[in-house]
């Protein structure tokens, strides 16, 4: 990871902004899911046609999608069900999209700028109960994200003091 400290000694979000994968409401949720597991990410920011961040889909979000409402309601009745069976509710996705996943009046995305410093990144991922945050530019298209797990592992590396090199 490469870092830029700037003149006042603090990191910004242009230094821990990564270039992670996007989905639409028009993309399947398998898709979403193949790409939360391959890249180990804990959600995926949702774009709209212009390429601007509109929502944040949580992975807790697709397991309420694909767990049916009684396994959640009552965790215990997922015991009763055999490993073969309890694969199967991946399955029942099938052709549901992104957007199926979303609530009806979905909840903006957490956004920062890439001069934005990392305490009021933090500051707002927590407020928000966020584990990403969209990186935008000055027309408020997406450039990047910080992932939850970026954003503790700078602050842990970078501790006071330290310089970056």
């Amino acid at each position: 990871m490469t870092m830029r400290i700037t003149l006042d000694g603090g990191m910004r979000a242009r230094d821990i902004t990564a270039n992670l994968p996007t989905v639409t409401v028009h993309d399947s949720v398998m898709r979403a899911v193949q790409l939360m597991a391959v890249r180990q990410l804990p959600g995926l920011i949702v774009v709209d046609d212009r390429g601007k961040p509109w929502s944040v889909l949580p992975g807790t979000q697709v397991l309420r999608l694909a767990i049916p409402g009684a396994y959640r309601e009552t965790p215990a009745l997922a015991r009763t069900v055999d490993e073969a069976h309890a694969d199967l509710f991946w399955q029942e996705l099938g052709e549901r999209t992104v957007g199926d996943c979303l609530p009806e009046a979905p909840t903006r995305p957490t956004t920062v700028t890439p001069d934005t410093n990392l305490l009021e990144v933090a500051a707002l991922m927590a407020r928000t109960r966020s584990p990403l945050a969209a990186v935008v530019d000055e027309r408020g298209v997406l450039i990047g994200a910080i992932t939850l797990d970026r954003l503790l592992t700078s602050l842990a590396v970078l501790g006071p003091g330290d310089t970056g090199e």
